[in-house]
């Protein structure tokens, strides 16, 4: 079944009662809640442009497994031509939507491929085959499924086994002959009243101790013991919400309470060596999309702003200081795309059968979005002038004691309807400077890791042992050439000083896609 616009994913979505809380009312129906309309709007244009002639080869893909085309959201990754492909379809559905959400399934599924593989080949499990039949599953339905990976946590400076409260973390309470029995937290399950399921994954190494907290499995959004506590998803019946009226996006805490899973949904149960690398590999595959995401949230900033500048009547071309930070905001804009570019460029192989996203470059991305989402908005501020939050609520734009002489007195440009300027600014004003916009920064700064997560990731990986050689070897042959034979450049996502092999998109040759050099 392929599901062929928004309509039709909110009609899927009715097959499921989960029982679902926002603002401390219980939601009778999700598909037919208004203050969850922003987020399945936004999930939806995941189906619509997947339908679009133009857009198709992009957000659709061959997947290998099967043979059959299957949303980008849905496929796992094999060459860099895959990576970059899903970098720009995060991108191209985010600049719509401001954040689209299905790719967390994307994420999770490339992070699996490759756990579940290392954890069969080491312990004997059989969760490859179980993954397998469950990504199939998803596939041909053309579902969705919220990512709950990050517990509640407690007492962080305390390990899972030893919280005062059990349920701070996802665990296992009873393992049965048909499966498992689970309980426990997660605290941001981005989508959560609005999906199909719910794929649990651990969010951190754990030791032997913590057996019971090792679990990763599959629940339908609905079963028998979840309850949701959700938040609206953007700002939903507000007319001054230009953008978020129509697209948003909710975080839910996931209450699970003795939710029984059939074994075939289970993928990780006690391994617990192999909890830190579900949490790893799915983290570096999520803040390669992220790159992508926020560049769409950027597109949209560098397009508001440039429209803002012509309403006001003014001109980067002879106002050389609205063009420098126009400039800068686009600086920052492309500047972490490319480090994402990088990242699919120079992905890596492991032998799973699919591709990593090169860790150093992913997560330097990913640090410079998180830290510079503030500049960004900053930069859209300046530009724009102080009208964004000055302006007087849209109720006044149709009344008649006040609208003719704010009509007059709002027109910047002759040639931009002061009706345009209003909505330009009102953008702008949802997008950075309401509720919604502070939402847009602190999940941008701690979503896929906080900036710590980042920083350690990058130090973990890049090869500074290579650059003290480098200059060690320059010291010991009084600044000559190396004389060990030893390759005197290794970049992060290289082995020698040509590479490990041509990315796919500079050969042009599409027969080549899965050989190496």
């Amino acid at each position: 079944m392929i599901i062929e616009s928004t309509a039709a994913y909110r009609d899927s979505l009715r097959a499921f009662k989960p029982r679902v809380f926002v603002n401390g009312a219980l939601i009778p129906s999700v598909a037919d809640e208004p203050l969850l309309q922003p987020g399945i709007n936004a999930i939806g244009v995941t189906y619509d442009l997947a339908q679009e002639s133009d857009h198709a080869p992009l957000m659709t893909a061959i997947e290998k497994e099967s043979g059959k085309r299957v949303n980008r959201n849905l496929h796992i990754d094999r060459t860099s031509d895959d990576l970059l492909a899903k970098l720009e379809a995060v991108r191209i559905m985010c600049r719509e939507a401001g954040c689209a959400q299905r790719y967390l399934v994307h994420d999770a599924f490339n992070g699996l491929y490759q756990a579940t593989q290392r954890c069969d080949a080491d312990s004997g499990t059989g969760y490859f085959a179980r993954f397998l039949d469950f990504m199939a599953e998803v596939q041909d339905g053309d579902q969705t499924y919220g990512i709950a990976m990050t517990d509640a946590k407690g007492d962080r400076s305390k390990k899972p086994h030893n919280q005062k409260t059990a349920d701070s973390y996802i665990h296992v309470v009873e393992n049965r002959a048909d499966g498992i029995v689970i309980s426990g937290a997660k605290a941001i399950v981005t989508g959560a009243p609005y999906v199909h399921g719910f794929i649990v994954m651990p969010c951190r190494a754990m030791t032997p101790e913590d057996g019971a907290f090792a679990v990763c499995c599959a629940v339908p959004v609905d079963a028998e013991g979840i309850t949701i506590v959700a938040r609206s998803a953007g700002r939903p019946g507000e007319d001054a919400a230009v953008f978020s009226k129509h697209y948003g996006q909710t975080t839910g805490v996931v209450l699970f309470d003795n939710v029984f899973v059939p074994h075939d949904r289970v993928f990780l149960n006690g391994e617990t060596e192999f909890a830190g690398d579900i949490a790893q590999t799915y983290a570096t595959h999520h803040r390669h999309s992220c790159i992508g995401a926020r560049a769409g949230f950027g597109d949209l900033l560098i397009g508001a702003g440039a429209l803002m500048i012509e309403a006001n009547g003014l001109d980067p071309e002879r106002h050389s200081h609205l063009q420098d930070d126009m400039v800068e905001l686009i600086k920052i804009v492309e500047g972490f795309y490319a480090t994402g570019v990088a990242a699919s460029a120079y992905g890596e192989k492991d032998g799973t059968g699919n591709i990593m996203p090169e860790a150093v470059f992913s997560n330097i991305g990913k640090l410079l979005m998180s830290t510079q989402i503030y500049d960004m908005h900053r930069l859209a501020h300046t530009v724009s002038g102080g009208l964004i939050v000055a302006l007087p609520g849209p109720d006044e734009d149709h009344n008649p004691d006040t609208a003719a002489s704010l009509d007059a007195v709002w027109q910047g440009n002759p040639d931009v309807p002061a009706e345009q300027r209003r909505q330009t600014a009102r953008m702008i004003e949802d997008l950075t400077a309401s509720h919604q916009g502070g939402w847009y920064s602190v999940i941008s700064l701690h979503g896929g890791g906080s900036p710590a997560a980042m920083k350690r990731e990058i130090w973990r990986n890049y090869p500074i042992g290579e650059k003290k050689e480098i200059v060690q070897q320059l010291m010991d042959r009084d600044l000559t050439e190396r004389e060990d034979g030893k390759p005197a450049d290794k970049q992060p996502g290289r082995c020698c000083t040509v590479g490990c092999r041509v990315p796919d998109f500079l050969l042009g040759d599409s027969n080549s896609k899965d050989d190496d050099t």
